[in-house]
């Protein structure tokens, strides 16, 4: 690993930061173009749901290999080649004839942006000591919390000018562009060892992280008393408990569940995780809110979104620096705080609640999350040893990926069962105190990651 300029190494973060940005961007694009999607392929909303799916699904196969494939393979070539499938992905989307097409394109995109975002972690990681990695990550949050929260809007915006595959049209140069940045001068910052990878524990990991993600991704939709839920997550479960003991097992294991045995990193990762499945969950409840109980456009919906996003992504590298100077416990407290206070007043929301509020207690969520989540992943980071970095980020952008289907399937369980006890009402006041319901539960979500915070070890 050659030593680096500061110029490269800048060079290297912009490169990274803007990879994860067009991976991420891309999961929640194509959540508001679902209705046009359906009227071209003549599909219903069931089978369209399966677009989102088959993303997560793919994601959830690929994040828990990806710290075997750090360890094996340069970053320089891992990044060119997760570039290249997800170029190939959103090309084949943009141009997708049926919709099985499309979906093999979804696959394609996931393919590649499963191996980004743990990758970039790893490699900012590697490339500074832990008194400068607060700020660093914090540029990373800019990512990880802009991208999802604009794409509604972008989307909003694409759809009302253009056609849903216009999406993969503006995202396809922009993915080309970060390719051919790589190839020019990405730099190879990760150690690599000699290693072999398990085919058991791929099959293993498949079926637990892919069971669990798919029966919670269902479950909001179906309810947990259905087969197809109750089946994967069973299975999934059971897959999982032999993939922990074989990995305990082995030598040189796939994932190392060994990172567990840090106090720091343990905590950190729940509640980063928590707080990303509380910002996806929130985000779904407001869309839901202002579309189908307002009966606004998808635009109107992103709209009151992006000021939260604009927030978030301003504010992390700030928290960052914060967190490199104060460390991560205070700025737990206060992040939970503000989104306890947020959630709990989005119970009193109404048939008029005007928008501006509804944004402006999103935003104080945003700016909570904003202090929380890389600040947090920061933390456990920090408190493993080197060699240990790689496992822990694969760990922590899986745990995150599986929270965010728990909690979210979660909500949308909640809200539905409320909606199914309100059927003698009109609809949409059915589904407002289904909503109302929701952010009672992810209130009360937030309180334990408020308690918890005090837990976190100062280092």
């Amino acid at each position: 690993m050659n030593i680096m300029t500061i110029r490269q190494k800048n060079i290297v973060v912009a490169i990274l930061l803007a990879a994860a940005f067009v991976s991420i961007l891309n999961q929640t694009l194509l959540l508001i173009a679902m209705p046009p999607i359906m009227h071209d392929f003549h599909i219903d909303a069931n089978l369209a749901q399966w677009l989102t799916t088959v993303y997560l699904l793919t994601n959830g196969i690929l994040i828990p290999i990806t710290a075997f494939l750090i360890g094996r393979f340069s970053n320089r070539i891992l990044l060119m080649s997760a570039l290249s499938l997800f170029s190939i992905g959103t090309l084949l989307g943009a141009l997708a004839p049926s919709f099985t097409v499309l979906l093999i394109a979804r696959v394609i995109q996931a393919a590649g942006a499963g191996i980004i975002m743990p990758l970039m972690q790893t490699a900012l990681l590697s490339m500074y000591p832990k008194e400068k990695r607060g700020a660093v990550m914090g540029l990373a949050g800019l990512v990880t919390g802009f991208a999802p929260a604009v794409g509604p809007t972008l989307t909003g915006w694409v759809i009302a000018h253009f056609t849903w595959r216009h999406i993969f049209y503006m995202v396809f140069p922009v993915a080309m562009a970060v390719l051919l940045l790589s190839v020019l001068f990405m730099k190879n910052v990760t150690p690599q060892k000699n290693g072999h990878l398990d085919s058991f524990s791929i099959m293993l990991s498949s079926l637990g992280w892919g069971g669990l993600l798919y029966g919670f991704s269902l479950a909001g939709t179906v309810g947990f008393t259905n087969p197809q839920v109750f089946i994967p997550l069973g299975v999934g479960g059971v897959a999982l408990y032999v993939f922990i003991k074989r990995q305990l097992a082995l030598a040189n294991p796939m994932l190392e569940f060994r990172v567990f045995q840090s106090k720091t990193f343990t905590i950190s990762t729940i509640l980063s995780s928590l707080v990303y499945a509380i910002m996806i969950g929130t985000q779904i409840l407001l869309t839901c809110y202002i579309q189908n109980v307002r009966g606004l456009s998808a635009l109107e919906a992103g709209l009151v979104l992006l000021l939260g996003a604009l927030v978030m992504g301003f504010m992390s590298p700030v928290t960052g620096k914060i967190f490199d100077k104060f460390g991560g416990r205070g700025m737990a407290i206060v992040g939970f705080s503000l989104i306890v206070f947020s959630t709990s007043l989005f119970i009193t929301i109404g048939m008029t609640t005007a928008l501006w509020l509804l944004a402006l207690l999103f935003t104080c969520i945003s700016l909570g999350i904003a202090m929380i989540m890389m600040p947090l992943t920061t933390a456990g980071m920090n408190a493993l040893p080197t060699n240990l970095m790689a496992h822990g980020t694969a760990m922590n952008s899986t745990l995150r990926m599986v929270g965010g289907a728990i909690v979210t399937a979660l909500l949308v369980t909640v809200m539905s069962t409320v909606i199914g006890f309100k059927e003698q009402d009109v609809l949409e006041v059915a589904m407002l105190q289904g909503i109302q319901t929701a952010f009672f539960t992810a209130a009360l979500l937030s309180i334990c990651g408020l308690v918890l915070s005090f837990f976190i070890v100062q280092e």
